[in-house]
């Protein structure tokens, strides 16, 4: 954001965060953008986004009955959120990046494909036959400890949800 507005493919979150902070420092507007205040304007960037959606029903991907200006209109928006969301992981002291990994590991315990394939029900409405050495036992497939996800670490999650 400093300099011109490049038009970039591929940007990082890594970047974004950089440039989102350089944005700030530059305008002094570090001393507004406390964890509550980002999280508000998130929200109500979330609310104006939802605006653009409400009384159209269900739209197709793509939104091919969509005028270049609504896609563009749509594309702003969405920017907005990404930008704040970005804002307040950095101001959080929050990984985004690492952290959206490991909550897409996690969401593949709890949605394993041979479950869930499908299906739009919520993980709490299937279940799954763990062995251990005593006896089979039936239990949910949310209801993994938060210490056997921990133990496992990230990089064991998919093997572990594929087994």
């Amino acid at each position: 954001m400093t300099g011109g507005l490049e038009r970039e493919s591929g940007v990082g979150l890594d970047d974004l965060k950089k440039k989102m902070a350089d944005f700030a420092r530059e305008r002094d507007w570090d001393q507004f953008h406390s964890p509550r205040n980002l999280l508000l304007a998130l929200v109500g960037e979330v609310g104006e986004l939802s605006e653009i959606f409400q009384w159209k029903g269900e739209v197709p991907r793509g939104l091919p009955d969509w005028e270049e200006k609504e896609k563009e209109h749509l594309g702003e928006e969405l920017s907005d959120v990404l930008l704040y969301l970005v804002r307040l992981a950095d101001t959080c002291g929050v990984d985004l990046g690492k952290a959206a990994l490991r909550k897409l590991e996690l969401n593949a315990i709890k949605y394993p494909p041979n479950l869930c394939h499908g299906s739009s029900k919520k993980h709490t409405h299937f279940t799954t036959t763990t062995t251990t050495t005593s006896a089979t036992k039936s239990s949910s497939c949310c209801c993994r400890k938060s210490e056997e996800i921990n133990n496992i670490g990230v990089d064991g999650l998919t093997k572990k949800a594929m087994q």
